[in-house]
């Protein structure tokens, strides 16, 4: 009988440790994501960058144009852009500046950079550059 109980007794202490470290991990990633809305909120100060794409039949390129917040920028895109392509924008505290070419061939000749007061901060060639694109971290957080 005492065999019965402790197993009863270990089943429920794993199960509401099991539930209780999943309430944790939900907390913890709505307290980070929380965190981070704050903070982006309370570094007010804006940054300019400039994205530079350069290559060949580039189909579209995505950008973050300064909407949405860090954790969700709103992206903004040129469709059929003329190459070389260059954009400045305006970010705001710690909004990474992202550059994204799109291109269904030539992937050899394309190439993205992120570019703040004159110094590269993040720069992609070929097949770099169509996958992954340039991200780079808010000149602000650094």
């Amino acid at each position: 009988m005492n065999r019965i109980i402790r197993t009863a007794v270990c089943a429920a202490a794993v199960t509401g440790l099991a539930f209780g470290l999943g309430a944790c991990a939900e907390t913890t990633e709505a307290a980070k994501d929380k965190a981070v809305d704050q903070v982006d909120k309370a570094v007010d100060e804006t940054y300019e960058v400039t994205y530079e794409v350069t290559g060949k039949s580039v189909d579209s390129i995505e950008f973050a144009g300064g909407g949405g917040t860090a954790m969700n920028p709103k992206m903004e895109s040129v469709a059929k852009p003329k190459l070389p392509w260059t954009k400045t924008v305006t970010l705001r505290g710690i909004m990474p500046p992202a550059v994204s070419p799109i291109a269904i061939e030539g992937a050899a000749d394309l190439s993205c950079k992120v570019v703040h007061k004159g110094k590269t901060i993040k720069e992609a060639k070929g097949e770099k550059a169509m996958v992954g694109g340039c991200v780079a971290i808010s000149p602000i957080a650094k």
